[in-house]
């Protein structure tokens, strides 16, 4: 790759859009809003908040800084910023393999999106009562063609998206998805707003709540916000890392880092103001994960009148913020692919795609097909996300801050005159010692957290 120009962003917002694209996700949708409303409202957002000053944005700006520094993908990025003799690069495949494994089962994930968008649109679930609704989802689960069909339909256009590059395809996309994301949320939250309940449900979500803080627990509530936090940014996979080799050197790493922070929660933020108000304007119970988006939520648009509207639209609103995580992520793939075997974009674009086709069949099957195979009592969907989300992600963030603050790795001086190139929001070197003795122990707490559930 020696003498080639790396291809990049072809402007700023670019950039914050692809990076708060890959971060925006279905959890931003079914978990948050739910599990901020458990766990004392307003009381749980203003921690989460803080923890995503304390812990998230620092361990972004370190991946950021890493793709930057090097300008290449993780595996060649540790390579040229290690110590000679050193193996740090060798966490780089571990990264890689994680993306895949993510994408392994995102994909049926964002497959489900899809399929919803299309049943609404056509209007599948009009004229359906209530009691109904569960059996669309469980059909749909049991049907490995139809899995299968909207799976392969996401892979494809995502590929087909990065065959375009990095401007043409992946920015243009994005740009135009999250905008469109934006405008869905808009038109959402006021339709919400306008319900007969609305005032109850953003109550239940956003006012604070000391009752339910004490009966969950304020250990509970602060680790409960702590693993939000800092999961949301989808850090410790080198997922973020890439958008850092496509980076100038115009703007400090800081600041795109709470500009990227600041979109992600901005849309964890309004889903709630979406889901509340309609779930308590047809006293319907909140609920989180699958269940959320799929029986609940469908149950109110059944209720709602222009239901079918508003489902599509909402669909349509979670497809974009699904498919946006998986045309950034696979980038990371083909790039890596790309930097570490010095291939073309386009083999790469077709080696990753059919790869990847295979590789989600057992995650889509796990429902049907495979669905006696268990992993002591997670299913395969269940068992992959284990591993990205409890393992791969914060044993991950904890290699990439050891790798940039210590004499061991890459080195605080060295990080922090990357981060603190360009323009805008500095990073402070007082903050070197929190970052080397108070930050590893709560990426430990979340990692111990997440495997004793």
């Amino acid at each position: 790759m020696e003498g080639k120009k790396r291809e990049g962003f072809g402007s700023r917002i670019g950039f914050i859009l692809v990076s708060a694209g890959c971060a925006i996700g279905i959890g931003n949708v079914w978990k948050f809003p739910y599990v901020a409303g458990q766990n004392g409202g307003a009381i749980f957002v203003l921690i989460y908040l803080l923890f995503l000053v304390i812990m998230g944005i620092p361990v972004l700006t370190m991946e950021l800084a890493i793709g930057r520094g090097s300008g290449m993908t993780i595996v060649q990025g540790y390579k040229k910023l290690e110590k000679d003799g050193h193996k740090w690069h060798l966490h780089g495949w571990v990264c890689i393999a994680g993306c895949y494994l993510l994408m392994m089962y995102y994909t049926t994930v964002s497959g489900w999106m899809l399929a919803y968008f299309w049943k609404f649109l056509k209007g599948d679930f009009s004229g359906r009562e209530v009691g109904d609704v569960p059996s669309v989802f469980s059909n749909m689960m049991a049907n490995p063609v139809e899995m299968t069909i909207f799976m392969a339909l996401v892979v494809i256009a995502g590929f087909l998206v990065l065959s375009f590059g990095v401007r043409k395809g992946l920015e243009s996309v994005n740009k135009v998805m999250m905008v469109g994301l934006l405008a869905l949320i808009a038109v959402l939250a006021v339709n919400s707003f306008t319900l007969s309940n609305a005032g109850e449900g953003i109550s239940f979500y956003l006012k604070p709540n000391l009752e339910s803080f004490k009966e969950v627990g304020a250990g509970n509530v602060i680790t409960a916000a702590m693993s939000q936090a800092f999961f949301t940014l989808s850090i410790g996979m080198s997922s973020m890392e890439i958008f850092g080799s496509y980076m100038s050197g115009e703007y400090t790493l800081t600041g795109e880092a709470v500009r990227i922070t600041a979109l992600d929660t901005f849309v964890a933020f309004m889903s709630g103001l979406i889901i509340f108000p309609a779930c308590f304007s047809y006293n319907i119970q909140p609920d989180q994960g699958p269940s959320l988006i799929f029986v609940t939520l469908p149950s109110v648009f059944v209720n709602m009148p222009g239901g079918r509207i508003w489902g599509t639209l909402f669909f349509l609103f979670m497809t974009f913020a699904s498919f946006s995580t998986v045309i950034t992520v696979c980038e990371n793939l083909v790039g890596s692919m790309i930097d570490n075997y010095g291939i073309g974009r386009i083999k790469s674009v077709v080696i990753n795609g059919v790869f990847l086709l295979l590789a989600s069949m057992p995650s889509v099957l796990g429902y049907n097909v495979l669905s006696d195979v268990h992993f002591g009592k997670k299913d395969i969907l269940d068992t992959e996300d284990f591993i990205v989300s409890n393992l791969i992600l914060p044993i991950g963030s904890l290699i990439f801050l050891i790798f940039c603050v210590t004499k061991y790795g890459w080195g605080a001086d060295n990080y922090l005159e990357e981060v603190n190139t360009g323009k805008g929001l500095k990073m402070k070197k007082g903050l070197i010692f929190y970052f080397r003795f108070i930050l590893p122990i709560l990426i430990l707490v979340i990692l111990i957290r997440g495997l004793i559930g």
